[in-house]
């Protein structure tokens, strides 16, 4: 077991009317290893100038986790299985949808890898697609939400031609 820590803060900033909903949703978010990045609603959920374009909405941030946690396990469980990996980039996007009166979700997160493959052995199809499952499979993130996560079409299979 490991413990995972993050700090959020927000302050009204003055001036603004917290009971009339017009205050800004700008805020911080500090990890475990030092570093504080902005945070916002999304313009799309909070309109501007009530929150920002420049910060990281909670949204996003969900679906990086989601991404990052893949690529990190797909590139060990590539390692193990003989594929040198020279770049892993994905474009992931996730759905935010009503998923009733009053409720919203992330329903699904699309990831787009584009992979560079380095050395003599590229993954056929099949085993890309095998890769792939037991990334999900034992990717912390996935396991831990039950959003729809699906590596959808085109999957880079380019080799490094250093």
């Amino acid at each position: 077991m490991s413990l995972h820590h993050a700090t959020v803060d927000w302050t009204l900033p003055e001036g603004q009317d917290f009971a009339k909903g017009r205050y800004s949703r700008v805020h911080t978010l500090a990890f475990d290893g030092g570093i504080t990045v902005p945070g916002s609603a999304s313009p799309s959920v909070v309109p501007l100038p009530w929150s920002s374009h420049e910060a990281i909405d909670p949204e996003a941030a969900f679906v990086a986790a989601l991404s990052a946690c893949h690529m990190l396990t797909f590139l060990d469980i590539a390692r193990r299985a003989g594929f040198l990996i020279s770049a892993y980039r994905d474009t992931a996007e996730g759905k935010l949808e009503r998923i009733a009166p009053g409720r919203m979700a992330v329903t699904r997160v699309g990831l787009r890898p584009d992979i560079t493959w380095a050395g003599e052995r590229v993954p056929t199809a099949a085993e890309l697609d095998h890769l792939h499952h037991e990334a999900h499979n034992l990717c912390f993130i996935a396991n831990s939400v039950t959003t729809e996560i699906v590596i959808e079409a085109p999957v880079s299979v380019a080799k490094d031609a250093r």
